[in-house]
């Protein structure tokens, strides 16, 4: 059953992340070279907000990109980002992203603490062999 299925056990757990100092260029930058489309932003080993293409396109507009942007993570990143617990289920994780239109989440521990990302495409993989699990019994 879905329920029964962590998201620790299927969550991406060696992430590229941000910081909000980097400059929002650079960002972009790692987000192309690693074939994301948004990652954690993480300042002293603690989750301070989420950046994504979407906040790059909000950043391109607001500068109407006629010279480099010169803003920064930290100014255009999502902060309070929606985080779930490394042990609530699938089930919990296919609900967020279907009520709240998210791709990914940040994947927390009991101190709160960055431990990984889990994406509508790890939760189909879980669906995945949930299915191959059944039709081998």
């Amino acid at each position: 059953m879905l329920h029964s299925l962590r998201v620790a056990d299927y969550m991406a757990q060696r992430l590229i992340t941000l910081s909000p100092e980097m400059t929002i260029d650079l960002a972009i930058k790692t987000l192309l070279t690693h074939n994301i489309s948004g990652a954690p932003v993480v300042s002293q080993g603690e989750l301070v907000g989420m950046f994504s293409e979407a906040d790059c396109l909000e950043d391109i507009v607001q500068s109407g990109y006629y010279e480099m942007s010169s803003g920064l993570v930290g100014d255009v990143m999502s902060s309070k980002p929606q985080t779930i617990h490394a042990d609530d289920s699938i089930l919990s994780a296919a609900e967020v992203f279907h009520r709240h239109n998210r791709r990914r989440l940040p994947v927390v521990d009991d101190q709160g603490t960055l431990v990984g990302q889990i994406s509508r495409h790890d939760v189909l993989r879980a669906i995945d062999s949930l299915t191959h699990q059944n039709h081998s019994h």
